[in-house]
C-alpha cells in the first residue's frame, strides 16, 4: 500500500468515526440531558434534611411529620375526611413557609403544593380538612401569608398504614426551575 493510499484511508476512517459519534450524540442527547422530560418523569433533583430550602421564590422548612388515626378540631370533635378508606392513617406535615420577594401574591396568598412521598415513588396529594387548626393551603383568608414573613402550613395526607414505614418526606417542586426537592424529617 502506498503512503498516499494509507493517508487517504486514515482520513476516511477518522471522518467515519466523527460522523458516527456526532450522529450518536444527536440521537441520544434528548434522552441523556432532557431536563423537562426527566422532570416530567418525576426525577428528584435534591434531598434536603428538613430545610430551609428556597424554590420558586418560596422558602420551605419541614418542622414535623406525624401520623394520626383521626384528626380533631379545637373543640375536640373529629374532623371528617370523606375519602379515608379503612386501613389508612392520616399523616400531617407541619411546614414553615415563607413567600419571598418576587413571588406573585394575590389577597395575601399564593399557589403552593407539597406532596408526600415514599421510597417506592408513591405520591399523595394534600387533603383540605374543614376546621383544622392550621392552614392547609397558601391562600387561606383566615390565616393569610405575608411576603418575607414565615407562616405555618399543614399538609394533611391520607395514606395506607402499610406505607408509613416507607415515607421519605414532603416533595416541593417548581416547573420553571426544573427542580423537585424532598424535605426529609
Amino acid at each position: 500500500m502506498t503512503r498516499h493510499r494509507a493517508v487517504r484511508w486514515g482520513v476516511q476512517l477518522a471522518l467515519l468515526l466523527a460522523l458516527l459519534s456526532t450522529s450518536s450524540f444527536l440521537m441520544l442527547r434528548d434522552y441523556i440531558d432532557n431536563d423537562e422530560e426527566l422532570f416530567d418523569e418525576g426525577r428528584v433533583t435534591e434531598v434536603v434534611k428538613q430545610g430551609p430550602v428556597t424554590i420558586g421564590d418560596v422558602e420551605w422548612k419541614l418542622d414535623s411529620l406525624e401520623t394520626y388515626t383521626t384528626l380533631v378540631n379545637d373543640e375536640g370533635e373529629e374532623i371528617s375526611l370523606d375519602d379515608k378508606p379503612a386501613g389508612s392513617v392520616i399523616v400531617v406535615a407541619k411546614m414553615t413557609v415563607t413567600p419571598l420577594d418576587g413571588l406573585y401574591m394575590k389577597e395575601n396568598g399564593f399557589s403552593c403544593s407539597a406532596n408526600l412521598r415514599d421510597d417506592r415513588g408513591n405520591l399523595w396529594q394534600t387533603k383540605q380538612p374543614f376546621k383544622f387548626a392550621l392552614p392547609t393551603y397558601c391562600t387561606n383568608e383566615d390565616q393569610p401569608f405575608y411576603r418575607n414573613k414565615p407562616g405555618v402550613l399543614a399538609g394533611v395526607y391520607v395514606v395506607p398504614e402499610s406505607a408509613v414505614p416507607h415515607l421519605t418526606g414532603v416533595v416541593v417542586q417548581n416547573l420553571a426551575e426544573r427542580r423537585r426537592i424532598i424535605l426529609t424529617p
